[in-house]
């Protein structure tokens, strides 16, 4: 059993034109109807309506011109990550594999420079909270755990990597990560158990090997990497 959810009009009012907007069935430079009609249509009031386009603005899906037209952007060229979760996996739970591989390539480029930074400017206080995340992937088996604990442990170093861009890019993968949560489990687990490069990423970011700290890095995630590509039929 699952709680049950509760979403706001406006909040079912955004997500179902947001998911037409990035499937494309609302195509770039179509004008949405006006809030009356779209408040008649979907049977909600214009308040919602208007919440809901106001969101869509923020996101950069949709532009509203002059005189009060709304028409839709187009999210691949001015859209941010933050779109990255809606993309990742379909209201049916299918994942998009297009989106994945880029994820997958994403996380594989960045994870040695961030862990370069946080060698940098993380030290002895970074290795210090590290530790007890290590402590308890050395202490469990169990494949649910180890994830958890290794999600914890990347979210410490980027936070010690200093870098504000960092952390916003890892949240929003982070997002799009915990969309396919379940699905990720067993593909990972290889990464997940590589406890031991995780010691030695540590012992480098205490150290202040930057450049240590990227090799480890790479090597660790290439793991996962080659997994997810493996299960999404890439090369």
């Amino acid at each position: 059993m699952e709680n049950i959810q509760k979403i706001s009009i406006s909040e079912q009012v955004y997500i179902q034109l947001r998911d037409r907007i990035l499937k494309k069935v609302l195509p770039v430079g179509t004008e949405l109807p006006s809030e009356r009609e779209l408040s008649e249509t979907l049977g909600v009031n214009r308040g919602a309506v208007r919440e809901a386009i106001k969101r869509l603005q923020q996101a950069r899906l949709v532009r509203v011109r002059h005189g009060g037209a709304t028409q839709v952007e187009n999210f691949e060229a001015e859209g941010g990550l933050e779109l990255l979760p809606s993309l990742m996996v379909s209201a049916q739970g299918q994942v998009n594999l297009e989106v994945a591989r880029g994820i997958v390539a994403l996380r594989k480029a960045l994870a040695p420079v961030v862990a370069g930074q946080a060698a940098v400017h993380g030290g002895k206080a970074l290795a210090d909270a590290l530790k007890p995340v290590i402590a308890n992937m050395q202490n469990t088996s169990e494949l649910p755990k180890l994830q958890q604990l290794a999600f914890d442990f990347w979210a410490l170093v980027v936070q010690g990597s200093g870098n504000v861009v960092f952390k916003l890019a890892f949240n929003s993968m982070n997002q799009t990560y915990l969309a396919a949560w379940n699905t990720l489990t067993l593909v990972m687990q290889d990464e997940f158990r590589d406890v031991n490069t995780l010691v030695q990423l540590a012992q480098a970011i205490e150290a202040g090997e930057q450049r240590r700290c990227e090799v480890l890095a790479r090597q660790h995630v290439e793991l996962g990497s080659r997994a997810l590509n493996a299960a999404l039929g890439t090369a």
